[in-house]
């Protein structure tokens, strides 16, 4: 990639993940901007920008870890640092944007990504990079423009270029929510597609929020004089056992996703797979959250290969569990950045790309 000018442009990274961006930097031919990003004794979390922003467009990379809050805390303090200096724009690049998957309204809850599009956008935010949003409709949370990027393309590249015989493969969805995925991976691989029905753990979908419940009084019955009448009652949902729709024995399984945290769902999945007759498994997702004791159940399940991005750091997830391996998306995140600022079309990094990807 072509170096850019030095002088409108200035990259700042918080603690989350900054072995990304030096990798982003590299590629861009610039370096670092210096500020000092820590926590005081009592938690608090201080910025200090050293360098000058007046004037200039600022991108802030940071994604979300386990420490999620923190890293939260770290942005919104850089973005307002940068906005009260007088920056011409401040850019967000979060891999992965944290609460993503709290964009649905549960019971007496909260849309959480909701609430932190709105605090973004108050500290100072003016445009949002990201990766893979689990749901597309968060954009519309934000105020501001949001250019939510795709890995598909390296995923697919490295299922060409490091699955052995991978045209003996079928692409798996782990669940019917996943299957448009899934479906996207399989025709432009032109492979078979399977989907796995029936889960052990309860779906979100089915959690209880309060739509399903029947009334409390259930003894009124229809009276023509004082109009009263029973709601219907809707019938419980009874999960069917996990069954593989799709053909699989013989052939190399590849569940696709687009994040892995909790691992139990993925562990049973393969172990299905198994039991019909596929010889290798692999899952692939773009974010690798691999929460908890992930890298333990999955060095123990009958899983070859655990395939994620670097949009988190999982150095230490790696470590527990050899069959992990990392996709660089560096390339893209930098080339997104090097547009924005240049004014130029982000069309080129969205080609051939469809909604389910």
């Amino acid at each position: 990639m072509n170096t850019m000018p030095k002088t409108g442009i200035i990259l700042f990274t918080g603690n989350s993940h900054r072995e990304l961006a030096q990798l982003i930097s590299s590629r861009l031919g610039l370096d670092l901007g210096h500020a000092a990003v820590f926590q005081k004794s009592n938690r608090e979390t201080v910025v200090n920008i050293a360098d000058s922003v007046r004037g200039k467009d600022v991108f802030l990379i940071q994604t979300a870890t386990k420490d999620v809050n923190n890293d939260i805390m770290e942005l919104l303090v850089m973005a307002y640092a940068c906005k009260t200096s007088s920056a011409r724009k401040v850019i967000g690049v979060i891999p992965y944007l944290p609460y993503c998957k709290q964009s649905k309204m549960r019971k007496r809850g909260a849309i959480v990504s909701k609430l932190l599009a709105k605090m973004m956008c108050k500290a100072g935010i003016t445009h949002l990079i990201t990766m893979d949003l689990p749901q597309k409709e968060i954009q519309g949370f934000f105020d501001v423009p949001v250019d939510n990027l795709r890995a598909s393309s390296f995923l697919l590249n490295y299922i060409r270029t490091s699955i052995p015989d991978y045209t003996n493969a079928v692409i798996v969805a782990r669940n019917p929510g996943s299957a448009k995925r899934a479906q996207s991976f399989a025709e432009r691989l032109r492979l078979g597609l399977a989907v796995i029905h029936g889960e052990q753990k309860e779906a979100e979908s089915d959690e209880v929020d309060g739509r399903h419940s029947p009334p409390p009084i259930l003894s009124r019955t229809y009276n023509p004089d004082l109009g009263f009448e029973v709601v219907p009652v809707m019938a419980a949902k009874e999960k069917p056992p996990m069954n593989v729709v799709g053909d699989v024995g013989g052939r190399i399984a590849i569940i696709v996703d687009d994040i892995i945290d909790d691992v139990e769902t993925f562990v049973a999945a393969a172990e299905l797979l198994k039991e019909r007759g596929a010889y290798k498994i692999y899952i692939m997702a773009t974010h690798g959250l691999l929460s908890a004791d992930a890298p333990r159940l999955l060095e123990q399940a009958p899983v070859d290969e655990i395939v994620v991005t670097n949009t988190i750091p999982h150095e230490v997830q790696k470590m527990q569990c050899p069959k992990i391996k990392t996709v660089d998306i560096s390339l893209m995140l930098s080339e997104a950045i090097r547009r924005i600022y240049n004014n130029e079309s982000m069309s080129y990094l969205f080609r051939d790309v469809s909604m389910e990807d």
